[in-house]
């Protein structure tokens, strides 16, 4: 199957990630992933690596140069997945330096890219934005509330692409997980009750939907992907 449109999608080395690559490419779509030196092959198949550092603004710049230069299968998804999480104690105990690394971990990867991939979709005749936040941006728990304004804070940027480019035809959606059922997750939360969280595998599927054609009417949307959690 020849690809017909590209998607650019980081954080693809992680376990949301992976699912993620792996249905756009099972739908068709030619996949460019930035990643960091050496991690490439921590990707599924049939993919195209660039190495960048997403903190980078020429090489995060460089990347989406790299995912729009198809024209047989021009830019139209942008899905946002690179971000971290960090409990550091309540506000009073945590360095207002690991509240600030909060912000930049999971808000500058997403500006950066977002931004150097909008001509490539406006260029395209519109595409569609995908952000991830979390279910802490809506209901926040005690002792990250550097990770809970940094994902709120990705809403309030969603919000705005959506507001501004818009009327381009490019659309822009979040979606908001809980606790994602990895095998990262079930490591350091042994006890939990695992059957309650969602699967990688189920989330690609919603960031799928919104980057396809069929939720073409839908902009602005903050989606929950909690599950039972």
């Amino acid at each position: 199957m020849t690809a017909t449109r590209t998607a650019l999608v980081t954080g693809g080395t992680g376990g949301l990630g992976a699912a993620t690559i792996s249905a756009f490419t099972a739908a068709g779509w030619r996949v460019v992933a930035p990643v960091r030196p050496g991690s490439a092959d921590r990707l599924p198949g049939g993919v195209v690596a660039v190495e960048a550092d997403l903190m980078v603004e020429a090489q995060v710049r460089a990347a989406a140069e790299v995912a729009g230069r198809d024209p047989a299968a021009p830019l139209t998804a942008v899905v946002n997945l690179a971000g971290g999480y960090a409990g550091d104690g309540l506000i009073a105990d945590t360095p207002v330096e690991r509240f600030e690394e909060m912000l930049t971990l999971n808000l500058r990867p997403t500006y950066l890219t977002t931004a150097a991939a909008l001509p490539y979709l406006i260029g395209a005749g519109g595409g569609s934005v995908v952000c991830v936040s979390s279910r802490a941006a809506v209901s926040p728990f005690p002792g990250a509330a550097g990770y809970v304004a940094a994902k709120a804070a990705v809403l309030a940027f969603a919000a705005a692409v959506d507001v501004e480019y818009r009327k381009r035809k490019v659309r822009c959606n979040t979606v908001l997980p809980s606790v994602i059922d990895t095998p990262a997750n079930r490591k350091a939360m042994p006890d939990s009750d695992h059957g309650r969280w969602v699967s990688p595998a189920a989330i690609a599927d919603v960031i799928l939907f919104l980057a396809s054609d069929a939720s073409a009417p839908t902009s602005g949307a903050q989606i929950p992907v909690y599950g039972q959690a």
